[in-house]
């Protein structure tokens, strides 16, 4: 009987530990920070030392740039939405891990659509995993948005947050067919996304500030 106890004791404590906020956001910041490394990695030094040499590199060194900058604002958004978190549930943690996993599969297809120099079925793979991370994205925060009670103001940014998630979805789906019609029409549409995404939404740092 005693020992039962301490079993339950003890799976009571990792659970404790399982749906702590704060461990939550350290987990994720750990996995952001070893994507963006892992990519930086794959980078290829030219044997040269003139500008000239650094051409064939061109393609990598876009993507790389392309994929960092989409990995930096999903922490940004992440670090904001995690925020508004103040009740960590099972299904938040399933779905962040969903959504870190395809993020951590970015330096593999970086480096693919790369190497391949933006061949259209390596750009439709691109746009194919930027649509499922954007459909674990929008799963966080209806999850979050759920179990949580936001004040009206986060609400109202939240909301913004949500409609612009859509939009990229809607563009990834797009970016699929359209590689295979141009890629760099493709490529273009992801820029689109990053420019829409690049600034934080001041109404949610605003919200912030008032909870």
């Amino acid at each position: 009987m005693q020992d039962t106890k301490i079993v339950l004791t003890l799976e009571n404590y990792l659970l404790c530990l399982l749906m702590n906020k704060s461990r939550l956001e350290a987990f994720s910041d750990g996995m952001f920070a070893i994507i963006m490394t892992i990519m930086v990695l794959d980078l290829k030094v030219p044997h040269g030392g003139t500008v000239s040499d650094l051409l064939p590199v061109v393609p990598a060194l876009f993507c790389y740039t392309q994929s960092f900058l989409f990995v930096g604002i999903y922490w940004t958004n992440h670090h904001h939405l995690i925020y508004t978190t103040k009740k960590v549930t099972g299904p938040t943690i399933v779905a962040n891990l969903g959504l870190l996993f395809w993020l951590s599969l970015l330096p593999f297809v970086t480096g693919w659509v790369a190497a391949c120099n933006f061949a259209p079925e390596a750009v439709a793979v691109y746009a194919g995993l930027f649509l499922v991370q954007g459909f674990f994205w929008n799963i966080l925060i209806h999850i979050i948005k759920k179990n949580n009670t936001w004040s009206e103001k986060m609400q109202k940014a939240m909301k913004r947050q949500e409609k612009k998630g859509y939009i990229s979805v809607t563009i990834y789906m797009l970016g699929i067919p359209l590689a295979f019609v141009n890629p760099y029409i493709s490529e273009g549409l992801f820029l689109l996304v990053s420019i829409m995404w690049f600034f934080p939404d001041k109404n949610v740092e605003r919200a912030m500030e008032a909870e």
